[in-house]
């Protein structure tokens, strides 16, 4: 079963498993952006570069995750980075000042991105709200408890338990963080999940088309309450990523990852209007991301033209989406 789609199709041929356009086109943006870039840059192409780039991009990847699920539905999520700081904060202050077991505290920031992913579903399933509106009442909340609840401060003196994923290992003389590999594995099983289950079929289903995917026996409601619940956990991980990476919670984090989220997803191919995309296509969006700006900082550009370049890739990418859409 291909993951672009929802609908019941024939057995694959050859032809049919071959690298779709939705991963191709992705694929092909960023080897040419690495292959500028090196004739740019003596630094770019070395391993530890690399390394650095895939530890940069990391929470927006694991943030990715979530949010290319609710895109799939057709719906969005502006909450994402500041319920991820929510649970950092949670995961911190659990720890340091109550003294609460470090696993214990991390679970506890999890369960607090889930719970608000699980409102957001609540309030689109039950109430018909659009998710615009309803993720950005909650992202409102979410930087309101943080900062309430934080004081403004940040939390430092953090347990080793909650910096597991900064720890680092070496393959030849490249150091990669740990961190790095959660991220290849939790994206290797979202692909699964949607590639070769039926609930990940009927995530597409819905995004491509609701009523049908109602008629044809799939609960559709269900589906996107338990797509925002699931996404919240996502955010939950990748908070746990950035006091590893940092070693402190930030009360003012994620203020722009919700922004970095979407343009992961739609650089990746996945369609803002649902129901077609890949998982692993938001990850070559979420290293396309990386490497300009690793290559642009190299290469002395000011961090104002990363942004505008940033926003033009975009652009090109949800034309190119939409002028597909037309011609399907």
């Amino acid at each position: 079963m291909s993951e672009q789609s929802g609908t019941t199709q024939k057995p694959r041929s050859l032809l049919d498993r071959l690298p779709s356009l939705t991963i191709m086109g992705p694929l092909v943006a960023l080897l040419l952006a690495v292959v500028f870039f090196s004739f740019q840059s003596e630094r770019f192409l070395t391993g530890q570069n690399f390394s650095l780039i895939l530890q940069q991009i990391s929470v927006v990847a694991v943030l990715a995750i979530g949010q290319t699920l609710i895109i799939l539905t057709a719906g969005i999520d502006l909450s994402v980075g500041f319920v991820m700081a929510l649970g950092t904060m949670v995961m911190a202050k659990f720890a340091v000042e109550l003294g609460m077991p470090p696993l214990l505290a991390i679970l506890c920031g999890m369960a607090v991105t889930t719970a608000f992913g699980f409102l957001n579903g609540f309030l689109i399933t039950r109430f018909k709200l659009p998710p615009f509106i309803v993720t950005l009442g909650t992202m409102n909340i979410a930087f309101a408890l943080t900062q309430i609840y934080s004081r403004a401060q940040t939390v430092s003196g953090l347990p080793e338990a909650h910096l597991f994923w900064g720890n680092t290992f070496k393959i030849g003389e490249t150091v990669f963080t740990y961190g790095v590999v959660l991220v290849i594995v939790l994206y290797l099983l979202v692909w699964f999940f949607l590639s070769e289950t039926a609930p990940g079929r009927h995530l597409y289903a819905v995004g491509n088309n609701p009523e049908a995917a109602r008629l044809m026996g799939i609960p559709t409601q269900r589906v996107l309450l338990l797509t925002y619940t699931v996404a919240g956990f996502f955010y939950g991980i990748a908070g746990w990523l950035l006091i590893s990476r940092t070693s402190v919670a930030d009360p003012n984090a994620g203020q722009t990852e919700n922004l970095e989220t979407i343009t992961a997803v739609v650089l990746g191919g996945t369609s803002l209007f649902g129901g077609r995309g890949m998982i692993l296509g938001t990850l070559l969006g979420a290293i396309i991301v990386g490497v300009f700006r690793n290559g642009l900082t190299l290469t002395g550009v000011s961090s104002v033209y990363q942004v505008l370049i940033t926003g033009i890739l975009v652009i090109l990418a949800v034309t190119a989406d939409q002028l597909s859409k037309r011609r399907s």
